[in-house]
């Protein structure tokens, strides 16, 4: 038996056996077809999440890491309030340049981010480019505002020095109370001196004025004398009225002159006190407006 006998029949057509062998054959075939193309697509969609992922993982990484930038930024500005070793000048141009450090880092996020968009069909990029270069120009503008705000602020003195003031004023007024106890203390002292010398007068004059009196009752030489001495003490009596009335005005007068001064100074250091503490609130009202922002 030969094989044309096997395949086809006498009249040369294709055995029914053949036939269903070969439309097997071919569902087979069109059933791996379509489990390869499945299998293509599959590979397809995994290879796009993975794209995403990866996306989504850059995106998160830049984002973590502006965070973390914008917690050091905000550490430093709490630090710089809070340091009363240097002048606010020096504090505000420390927060400036920390922020334009970081605007340089956040420039540098949006162009990486630009780079990875350009990456994607033209018909995504362009409404992208648009809005991270608007985004770009907005820090910009804001960094810019920052900056001209902090030029126009007025220049105040720091903390340390007002410290200092004070710590010389509290000074100075010790030492003038010390001063005002030793005057006191000698003054005490001169007017103890003063009366015992006045009651020691006093004596001797009463037992001289009685001795004089009493011999001159007979004699009118020494009647005369008693007369002279009784002249001489009315006089000097009236000279130390004078005295103790001038040096009583004297006193009066130099106190009003203190007074006086103490006034004028006072209204002075008033005035300046005032400056300082506006000075002082404006310095923390600037702080807490970059503590809030």
């Amino acid at each position: 038996m030969d094989l044309g006998s096997n395949a086809f029949g006498s009249d040369g057509c294709v055995t029914p056996e053949i036939d269903g062998n070969e439309k097997e054959f071919q569902q087979k075939l069109v059933s791996l077809q379509e489990q390869s193309s499945k299998i293509r697509n599959l590979i397809k969609d995994i290879k796009s999440q993975k794209e995403l992922l990866k996306q989504q993982l850059a995106e998160k990484t830049l984002e973590v890491q502006h965070l973390e930038n914008m917690n050091g930024f905000l550490q430093t500005v709490v630090e710089m309030a809070s340091d009363d070793q240097h002048p606010i000048d020096f504090r505000f141009e420390e927060i400036n340049r920390r922020a334009s450090v970081l605007s340089k880092e956040e420039k540098k996020r949006l162009e990486e981010e630009l780079v990875n968009i350009k990456k994607l069909p033209d018909q995504e990029v362009e409404p992208e480019i648009k809005a991270i270069y608007s985004e770009i120009q907005k820090r910009d503008e804001e960094h810019l505002k920052l900056v001209l705000e902090l030029q126009k602020q007025p220049r105040v003195a720091s903390r340390k020095s007002y410290i200092e003031r004070i710590r010389e004023i509290t000074k100075n007024s010790r030492k003038q109370d010390v001063d005002i106890e030793r005057i006191l203390r000698e003054t005490r002292e001169l007017q103890i001196n003063s009366n015992s010398i006045q009651e020691r007068l006093h004596r001797t004059y009463a037992v001289i004025d009685e001795t004089v009196f009493r011999e001159a009752k007979n004699d009118p030489v020494r009647r005369q004398a008693y007369r002279i001495l009784t002249s001489i003490h009315e006089t000097f009596e009236q000279i130390s009225d004078k005295i103790l009335a001038t040096d009583r005005v004297r006193r009066d007068v130099t106190e009003l002159e203190s007074k006086l001064a103490a006034m004028s100074s006072r209204s002075l250091n008033i005035d300046k006190l005032e400056a300082d503490l506006k000075a002082i609130r404006k310095e923390n009202q600037l702080l807490e407006e970059k503590l809030s922002s």
